[in-house]
């Protein structure tokens, strides 16, 4: 831009036959203008100078030729584009990057089209579909097994059991011990009747027990300290002349050295290492 204003506002230098910037009314030299306003670019760090497009975006600037996805370095002008953690990425990117993953394909689902959430995973409309007879499944019931969907109907007629205490057809929720197909809501401890399904249980005689009435019913005391010894996640017990210890109450009663592993003596109802059993 040429001019009727005489001077530049900053270094004073005549602006006839120059170009030149206005500010708030002011005129600048071309110079001026860059080192007092110009913005710096936010990939090559460089001003943008007046001559230059500035490209904005919440408070950050570009040169046109730098306003480009992070990822790909496809040029953003005039494009749809996406920021996550104040990077910009184009649409293809960010989709690929942070868009769900179709569970049944494994393509990405494009943001705007629909998806199917299920057990925290997501699928395009068109791939959650009952793994038999290929219907949609929309918001439909359906049952799962071996990481397939199944409408109801088509599940009874392909893998329907029968639980093994009410002997009914087990649709959903069902519970496999020993083999046998349950109910969730009939795999119940044979000694108080609670259920059974996500808590821990141990077995006797082919039935199910949790884990107080097998201790109260079945499980041996520990020698030390009388608790009930359970054999409940493969935990070791020592046992020695019909009596039983945890394995981490099996030690020396004088030195409380652990025996596990280790020869030991015994005095009347004690057990001791060999140190404290000889200094006696």
């Amino acid at each position: 831009m040429t001019s009727s204003h005489t001077d530049c506002h900053y270094c004073l230098q005549s602006l006839r036959g120059r170009k030149y910037a206005l500010r708030e009314e002011n005129a600048y030299c071309v110079t001026c203008y860059d080192s007092l306003f110009a913005n710096p670019c936010e990939e090559c760090k460089q001003p943008i100078e007046c001559d230059s497009k500035d490209l904005a975006y919440k408070g950050r600037h570009w040169h046109e030729a730098c306003f480009k996805c992070a990822k790909c370095s496809r040029s953003l002008v005039e494009k749809p584009f996406a920021a996550k953690d104040e990077v910009l990425l184009c649409t293809e990117c960010y989709s690929d990057e942070y868009s769900s993953k179709c569970f049944h394909c494994r393509k990405t689902i494009m943001p705007g089209s629909r998806k199917m959430e299920f057990k925290g995973s997501s699928w395009h409309e068109s791939c959650f579909v009952c793994q038999y007879c290929r219907q949609p499944l929309g918001t439909k019931p359906l049952i799962t097994k071996d990481n397939e969907n199944y409408c109801v109907p088509c599940f009874e007629k392909q893998f329907a059991h029968h639980c093994y205490s009410c002997k009914k057809v087990i649709t959903s929720g069902g519970v496999t011990y020993d083999d046998q197909p349950w109910h969730k809501e009939c795999f119940v401890c044979a000694g108080c009747t609670t259920q059974l399904s996500g808590q821990r249980f141990i077995s006797k005689d082919e039935y199910p027990y949790c884990v107080d009435c097998f201790s109260k019913l079945y499980a041996k005391k520990c020698a030390a300290c009388k608790k009930p010894i359970t054999a409940l996640g493969g935990a070791k017990f020592i046992s020695f002349e019909e009596r039983q210890w945890h394995g981490e109450c099996f030690k020396c009663a004088k030195c409380s050295v652990s025996l596990v592993g280790q020869g030991f003596l015994t005095r009347q109802d004690d057990v001791l290492c060999h140190e404290c059993g000889s200094a006696l």
